[in-house]
């Protein structure tokens, strides 16, 4: 059983930063990512996932945190994406660990034991902070063989605890409450898709997290950089940049919402980006913020070490009133923005890795903490 005394950081950096692995802005060189990303300067956690570069993204941490005593940085490692025994699926990834077409229940525990070592070689470390179940489909969500291995793993000193990374894309909402319900009390953590312009749908996990004791992580605090200030109208993305597959006019409208809430920023001398950890950090069951670090390129660009010195600037203290929440809130509100992965009322056809029908348990579940199949469709 879980007595969640894992603490992270109010501020972390992830090997997702830099565009080597996920490509967002320029890809820096290897030295420059190590540097970003060794602990310290203000910033002491750090998060990979196995499958970004296949491996190659937990080597650069573990050059990153060679020679920095362990009591000094926080280590959160991600597994769930079978690349040791199946093929890639093209731009779908490696299927995950849980396919039947991989294994069994009974293997399990043996692949989470397996995977979770060898992250752990990679890093040149004998324990995580944090270990995470990424980008689990239903079956993650779902069986107690899976969560029981997870905290078997817990158990054996391999973590000192675990959690749950729904995505890659945003959702996952009633798999998640009713995976809090069921297995909340072996649950550390959870990371989620959260920021100002994206209060939906992952505020509707919060509470139930929250009484659940479960700790959240934030990610894609920045929104694709908008929150880092730096993207104007016209803005030169490379060729190979996630963010060009963005709607037309992305910037623009996101500029838009940005100068609608820079008076409140000013007024209490934040930066947007600071503004946006500490809009999420004030959620309940919110205590940290992993926003992307970007090297963008072209004139108006910043060095990616002035993003890390500013987000390691964050301001101990919140001083976002609750008239300038309400009013952030306000000024982002995207329900029904997107079509959103997970269980759905809305999905037809054969159950895919990230989509599957609701079915009336996970209705049942999502009307004790006030959320309707309904209240999760794209307008």
């Amino acid at each position: 059983m879980s007595t969640n005394a894992v603490e992270l950081d109010r501020t972390a950096i992830g090997t997702w930063s830099g565009g080597r692995f996920m490509h967002f802005g320029e890809a820096i060189d290897e030295d420059r990512l190590v540097e970003l990303l060794t602990p310290g300067r203000g910033i002491s956690t750090v998060v990979t996932a196995d499958a970004y570069g296949v491996g190659e993204a937990d080597k650069v941490l573990g050059k990153a945190i060679a020679g920095v005593p362990r009591d000094e940085f926080q280590l959160v490692g991600a597994i769930g994406h079978d690349f040791y025994n199946a093929e890639r699926n093209g731009p779908k990834g490696f299927p995950r660990f849980t396919s039947p077409a991989l294994r069994g229940p009974d293997a399990y525990a043996d692949y989470l034991k397996s995977a979770t070592e060898k992250q752990l070689e990679r890093l040149g470390a004998d324990r995580l902070d944090l270990l995470l179940l990424h980008n689990p489909d239903r079956i993650g969500y779902t069986s107690d063989v899976v969560w029981d291995a997870m905290a078997g793993l817990r158990d054996q000193g391999l973590a000192d605890g675990i959690g749950v990374a729904p995505g890659p894309a945003n959702g996952f909402t009633l798999d998640m409450l009713s995976c809090f319900e069921n297995f909340g009390d072996a649950i550390d953590w959870a990371m989620i898709i959260l920021n100002p312009f994206e209060p939906w749908p992952g505020s509707y996990v919060l509470d139930a997290a929250d009484q659940a004791d479960i700790k959240v992580l934030t990610r894609v605090v920045d929104l694709g950089g908008l929150f880092w200030d730096i993207l104007r109208p016209g803005a030169e993305l490379g060729p190979t940049d996630h963010r060009g597959y963005r709607p037309a006019g992305w910037i623009e409208a996101g500029m838009e919402k940005i100068d609608q809430m820079r008076p409140i920023a000013e007024k209490h001398g934040l930066t947007m980006i600071q503004l946006a950890c500490l809009w999420n950090l004030a959620q309940p069951a919110v205590e940290c913020v992993a926003p992307t670090l970007i090297q963008e390129v072209g004139p108006a660009a910043r060095p990616i070490e002035d993003l890390r010195a500013e987000l390691a600037a964050l301001p101990e203290d919140n001083p976002l009133t609750p008239e300038d929440m309400d009013e952030i809130a306000r000024i982002g509100d995207n329900v029904g923005s997107m079509d959103l992965k997970g269980a759905s009322v809305a999905f037809e056809g054969e159950e895919q890795p990230d989509s599957w029908p609701t079915n009336p348990v996970l209705v049942e579940v999502g009307g004790r903490w006030g959320v309707s199949p309904e209240m999760l469709l794209k307008n």
